[in-house]
């Protein structure tokens, strides 16, 4: 739910949902049409997004015409397939969000009290897109965990099997997986119902459920919240492993020290920068998805219990979850664009301007000096 739930751009329904939940009966009735939503903070949002994930993904691709480096590839083609699922993410499901708050605001300046649902079709587009672009941003991250750390413990294994094709096939049966829990509905396996307040579809996730819906919601629940956890556990490796290599190499002699720098410094340069990166991902993912995912598992266990009575209380802890969850796609493109070591070099060289021209063996520093003098 990179829900994105990006998506949810939905984010980009934000004012307009606010100003429902403090007006709207049970019935969704329309709300005043004198007082029309502000859409000025959702187009903001859902512009500022879109600029974010082009910015990123423009860095990312220069950073591989530029080095392609044999060790940073595989990581590099993970963090594009990233970049790209968020930015088709705000695209896809934010212009359905717009599209469906639009005709809303028309009925409202027509003062009408039509039913304000969208139409089924419409409503399975629309949770079908929330569902496979939420789904996809977690599946690739915990893809990117487990790259990097196979490239970090298992060198040797990695630059075999880390190849450009089986990076391609892996974002592809990643894509496919989650495009597949997606479709399910579009099959009659399962239904996607609109959620509170009338502004998105997506599962149902609370009161009487099917036992389809029931299972598609576990099921995607389930599935982000192991991408989650595989991202942890993987990430926690990882930082381990580089410290201990870190330490290793403090505890040797210094000729063989110096020999194991010359030689493989520029490697361990971008393992630290990408584990970085990786690292940042992760939390941020962890903090705008946890709450929305949790949400539904507890929601589906209720009804696994036999409890199917619906309280409102629980459609707008839903709909503040998705909107943490939007928040994700926002926020995963500045990991690279403030995450890079040009930009941590000039940060430690303005922390520390007495030391501007840094050595190898600094951990802020560059493996050529002249670099330095160019900040």
């Amino acid at each position: 739910m990179d829900f994105v739930f990006s998506s949810t751009i939905s984010t980009a329904c934000q004012d307009f949902n606010l100003s429902f939940i403090g007006q709207q009966d049970r019935n969704l009735t329309s709300p005043s049409p004198h007082n029309p939503p502000n859409f000025g903070l959702s187009y903001f949002t859902m512009s500022f997004g879109i600029l974010s994930n082009l910015i990123g993904l423009a860095i990312v691709l220069a950073s591989y015409a530029r080095f392609h480096h044999r060790a940073k590839t595989p990581f590099l083609l993970l963090a594009a397939a990233l970049l790209l699922s968020d930015l088709a993410g705000h695209l896809v499901t934010g212009a359905l969000a717009l599209h469906l708050h639009l005709g809303r605001v028309r009925r409202q300046r027509a003062a009408s009290r039509e039913p304000s649902e969208p139409p089924q079709a419409f409503c399975k587009l629309f949770g079908a897109c929330m569902v496979f672009f939420g789904l996809t941003p977690l599946l690739l991250g915990s893809a990117m965990a487990v790259e990097r750390c196979m490239g970090i413990t298992q060198p040797l294994q990695h630059s075999a099997m880390a190849t450009t094709a089986h990076v391609r096939l892996s974002v592809l049966l990643l894509i496919t997986m989650a495009f597949t829990l997606a479709a399910l509905p579009l099959l009659n396996i399962g239904t996607y119902e609109p959620q509170f307040p009338g502004t998105w579809c997506f599962l149902p996730v609370h009161g009487a459920l099917s036992s389809a819906d029931a299972g598609l919601a576990l099921a995607f629940s389930s599935v982000g919240l192991s991408a989650l956890t595989v991202s942890v556990l993987c990430n926690a490796v990882s930082g381990m492993t580089l410290l201990q290599a870190r330490f290793n190499n403090q505890s040797a002699k210094l000729t063989a020290s110096r020999r194991r720098r010359s030689s493989r410094s520029p490697v361990h340069s971008l393992d630290v920068e990408m584990m970085v990166q990786l690292v940042v991902i992760t939390i941020v993912s962890s903090v705008c998805w946890s709450p929305f995912l949790i949400y539904i598992s507890m929601s589906v266990r209720q009804f696994y219990r036999g409890e199917t009575h619906s309280d409102p209380h629980y459609e707008q802890l839903l709909l503040l979850g998705l909107r943490m969850a939007s928040w994700n796609q926002i926020l995963d493109p500045w990991v690279y664009i403030l995450l890079r070591r040009a930009v941590l070099r000039r940060v430690c060289s303005l922390l520390r301007p007495s030391r501007v021209i840094l050595t190898q063996s600094n951990s802020c520093g560059s493996s050529e000096r002249q670099e330095i003098h160019l900040h």
